[in-house]
């Protein structure tokens, strides 16, 4: 089993790393920022970002998963998912994971979608990862590999395992192929292998990855769209750059990651480390806009932690709630958008989720 939440050496290794007054390293958010610089304020939403734009600011309040934060369970599992009697199965969702290997097992079999010995064993059910498996937990890799293998399994019982490719994937690979190379930021100097670090990189995850993985990672999907569901990682309208069509967006990021050209993937991770687009004034707008290039009548996303989509910490004035508790996805932007990220990095909750969601 892998090692419990909060337990590895991920936050004394980062924060050495940490100088926000340099503008030569990314940094999206983490739980990996010291207490004294937690009076910072999140930034506006994405609209009022330059074209040039590099997150080099921490952009998110942080909590440590290591604190006292407490999210009650399910008391009891879920029945097996159900199956039809023709036609696809029904289709699931999962939020970001981070490395949080046991959190998705307990989440996958609460489902019905494993069982106990962490098999397939929903059938013809559909089942789609909204990207960001490694950084911040324990076992990234451990994370992967299990991905992969349902794949296999789930596909032999006649349903799916599928993935997107989040931010920290793009991360992960760049780190991997392009080490301390210098890009060209927007905003100075900066380099993959520094920004992974910074964005909570594990030692034991890059020492375990092998082609396999990054092959794997490098033919993921930015988007699709299923039964009305358009499916990214990142709430951010940055797709809109890589094409007017998902089959358009998904072979320009796969096409930039193949030239392997470390300012293009580069400037694939800065645009899809992007957030908050469909929150606050303008945020349906933003949500129809990729629905109507698209198609969809709905988004659904990860990426950006849902306490802080509610405001539930990271207050204007800088204070803090102690209490952030997610029970599950949150749906705004007039309805179109639902996010899944539970924040697990944080003390919060790995969301697996049937769609459509239960009113």
């Amino acid at each position: 089993m892998t090692q419990g939440a909060g337990q590895g050496p991920e936050t004394e290794r980062t924060a050495t790393l940490r100088d926000f007054r340099v503008p030569a390293y990314v940094h999206e958010s983490g739980p990996y920022v010291p207490h004294t610089q937690q009076d910072e304020v999140a930034p506006p939403a994405e609209e009022s970002y330059p074209e040039a734009y590099t997150p080099t600011q921490r952009d998110l309040p942080v909590i440590n998963r290591g604190d006292t934060l407490q999210v009650p369970v399910d008391p009891a599992p879920a029945a097996p998912a159900p199956q039809t009697a023709a036609g696809p199965g029904p289709l699931f969702v999962v939020g970001d994971v981070h490395g949080y290997l046991d959190e998705l097992m307990t989440a996958l079999r609460e489902q019905g979608l494993v069982d106990e010995a962490g098999q397939w064993c929903a059938g013809t059910t559909r089942l789609w990862f909204l990207g960001d498996f490694t950084d911040r937990g324990p076992d990234g890799i451990g994370v992967i590999d299990l991905v992969m293998r349902l794949s296999a399994e789930a596909a032999a019982a006649g349903g799916y395992c599928k993935a997107l490719m989040g931010n920290h994937e793009l991360l992960l690979l760049g780190a991997k192929r392009f080490g301390d190379t210098p890009v060209n930021s927007g905003a100075g100097t900066a380099t993959f292998q520094a920004a992974w670090l910074l964005n909570g990189g594990q030692k034991t995850d890059m020492d375990r990855l092998q082609d396999h993985h990054l092959q794997w990672m490098a033919r993921l999907d930015a988007l699709e769209e299923v039964d009305g569901y358009l499916l990214v990682h990142s709430d951010t309208t940055a797709y809109l750059d890589y094409g007017d069509s998902i089959e358009a967006v998904n072979d320009t990021v796969r096409e930039r990651l193949t030239r392997n050209d470390a300012d293009e993937c580069w400037d694939l991770f800065r645009k899809f480390t992007k957030r908050f687009s469909f929150r606050d004034e303008g945020g349906a707008d933003a949500v129809r806009s990729l629905l109507d290039t698209y198609g969809g009548t709905r988004i659904v996303h990860g990426h950006s932690p849902i306490p802080y989509l509610l405001g539930e910490v990271g207050s204007e004035d800088g204070e803090e709630s102690s209490d952030p508790v997610v029970e599950g996805p949150h749906v705004y932007a007039d309805g179109l958008a639902i996010a899944m990220d539970g924040g697990v990095t944080m003390a919060g909750k790995l969301l697996v989720r049937q769609l459509p969601l239960e009113r």
